[in-house]
């Protein structure tokens, strides 16, 4: 079985469920992801498929990566990734791997880039509650002070400080499936995902199950 599968994160709704209740769902296009080369532990030490997703890329891709896709013939795919396999025999390049792979109730973890914010103060990026807002102050939103004068004499490594902020792999675990809409290749996540809308994400099945 593959552990894993590529999707599109479209935005977050409501979902009533069958016992009247109202939960914050976010709404992934999932797929469908061709399998465009397979991996075998004899050849490349590991099991896995790589898959690709999205078949866009038609008028924007390198000749390397043209021969490559070429082999699975289902067009020139904007993200590649690999996911591991328990039986890489049982694929095929080709092979279209849909949501299909998950069912209603399971925990996936998922993956992806959080929104780039640029440059952020010490205050929204590390949630520092700032200086004193009283008359005379000059310390609305700085850090203060920041090391020591006498010793030892410089900043300490990892101090928290302004700085680029967002834009980073993160993952949100045990995350549970709501629902499922094979026909329109949707996945509804109860909670949030990491990412903007349209971010690219990976949804995984959980190590230990």
């Amino acid at each position: 079985m593959c552990k894993g599968i590529l999707g599109k994160k479209l935005g977050m709704t409501s979902y009533f469920s069958s016992e009247g209740k109202c939960w914050p769902v976010t709404v992934l296009q999932v797929g469908p992801c061709a399998v465009t080369q397979i991996k075998r532990k004899i050849t490349d030490g590991y099991d896995a498929i790589q898959l690709g997703f999205d078949a866009t890329m038609e008028k924007r891709v390198n000749n390397p990566i043209k021969g490559h896709l070429a082999k699975c013939a289902k067009g020139f795919f904007k993200v590649l990734r690999e996911f591991p396999v328990d039986k890489p025999d049982d694929y095929e390049l080709g092979q279209f791997i849909t949501v299909d792979l998950f069912k209603v109730g399971e925990r996936i973890d998922i993956s992806g880039l959080t929104k780039g914010r640029g440059f952020a103060g010490v205050i929204k990026r590390h949630g520092f509650h700032g200086g004193k807002k009283t008359h005379g102050s000059h310390s609305h939103r700085i850090p203060g002070s920041i090391g020591c004068s006498a010793w030892p004499s410089k900043v300490i490594k990892g101090k928290k400080m302004p700085g680029h902020y967002g834009n980073v792999k993160r993952t949100v675990r045990n995350l549970e499936v709501v629902d499922i809409r094979s026909d329109e290749n949707l996945l509804l996540i109860k909670g949030a995902v990491p990412g903007p809308n349209t971010g690219v994400v990976s949804i995984n099945k959980l190590k230990f199950s």
